[in-house]
């Protein structure tokens, strides 16, 4: 019994010496380390941070209240809002994965929209004393030729970059200009009025208490994601993106992947396009869509997606949807005028582009090397 005594003090002193909180820090640090490297980290640290950020300065900021069945609160507003986002950056992760870039995804969204508005119109009868809208069409058939629209921008892309190898972005700035345009030219530029309320479930619907557009947003999310990782898809656009030349010589037919890309982009901003005009009501030819582009590209880079291509996160563009749409609602909520979102966003830009920056890298390890502290033990 006597000789257990030193080796028990022994173990006693040893867990509260400085040496044990000194490794239970550095295992602590690991940690936190091993967490930072995941590519989701910084998005899902940041949209905490300003949730944070909410719940200290906005008044009822996470509050949730049932009316009709359907829930209603700020948190509602953001994922409602930030649908048509979502989307555009679920097709343009695709095409930063492979190196490319899309800058007509706004105009598509006026053109998808802008079909669908005139096609479906909508007029207010009465049949037996009963107030009954009618569409100029049915709506499914409204629906086809509006995404069919969208799917013909997103193959006229395609062609430019996968078979004429022209520069992306110069391919989607001639659409960015000439479709935009041609929505003008189909509304005379004038705001198409829909009076066709079942159109209007699309982007203004609740489905179990929900936006029906969260749904459709996990639909698109869940089906893409399943592509890209239950199948060789993804990996084929990650190599892409990483090398084009290798994976054409490995046997990846490259302009095929790249035209489905630009293609995907499309019908995804087709849908959210549909979207805006069921939320709104109409078809702003003029100002739908505009500018979501950016939007889209920023949050694909808040997700963790390098623009110079290969590995992506469809998740991490979901999050960076999110983000902005949360930044954006923050600055209403607080009363600051609307050019401080501009100016906050080029800011995120910038600092988005530093970290993705090998130099900027390179220049903070000099300045703050591994270890400098505690590299001799």
């Amino acid at each position: 019994m006597a000789s257990r005594g030193p080796l028990a003090a022994t173990s006693a002193g040893s867990a509260g010496s400085p040496g044990g909180a000194t490794s239970a820090k550095s295992a602590w640090l690991s940690l936190v380390a091993l967490f930072l490297r995941h590519p989701l980290a910084r998005p899902a640290a940041a949209l905490a941070l300003l949730l944070l950020f909410d719940l200290l300065l906005v008044p009822d900021f996470f509050r949730l209240t049932l009316r009709d069945g359907h829930l209603y609160g700020s948190v509602i507003d953001i994922i409602n809002r930030a649908a048509p986002l979502m989307l555009a950056a679920l097709g343009m992760t695709l095409v930063i994965a492979t190196r490319g870039i899309d800058i007509s995804v706004g105009a598509v969204v006026a053109i998808s929209g802008t079909v669908a508005a005139m096609l479906i119109g909508g007029t207010l009868t009465i049949d037996h004393g009963v107030p009954r809208y009618v569409s100029n069409m049915p709506m499914a058939w409204a629906l086809c030729l509006a995404m069919g629209a969208a799917l013909l921008c997103g193959a006229w892309n395609g062609l430019l970059v996968a078979g004429l190898g022209l520069q992306p972005i110069v391919a989607t700035l001639i659409l960015m200009v000439a479709g935009r345009g041609l929505a003008q030219l189909l509304t005379d530029g004038q705001i198409v009025t829909v009076y066709y309320q079942p159109f209007f479930f699309i982007g203004g619907g609740y489905l179990f208490g929900l936006p029906f557009a969260l749904y459709l947003v996990a639909v698109v999310f869940i089906v893409t994601a399943l592509l890209m990782r239950k199948t060789a898809l993804g990996l084929f656009i990650e190599a892409v993106g990483i090398n084009p030349v290798a994976a054409r010589l490995a046997g990846v037919r490259t302009a095929m992947l790249v035209f489905f890309v630009y293609l995907f982009c499309a019908a995804c901003a087709g849908l959210a396009g549909l979207m805006i005009c069921s939320n709104i009501k109409s078809a702003d030819a003029n100002n739908a869509g505009m500018l979501l582009e950016l939007d889209a590209i920023l949050a694909v880079t808040l997700g963790g997606t390098s623009l110079a291509g290969g590995k992506f996160s469809l998740l991490g563009g979901v999050l960076g949807a999110l983000i902005i749409q949360t930044l954006t609602y923050t600055i209403y909520s607080l009363g600051w005028p609307p050019e401080v979102n501009m100016v906050l966003k080029s800011v995120v830009v910038f600092l988005v582009c530093l970290s993705q920056s090998p130099e900027a890298g390179n220049m903070w390890r000099r300045v703050f090397p591994r270890g400098a502290n505690g590299g001799a033990a």
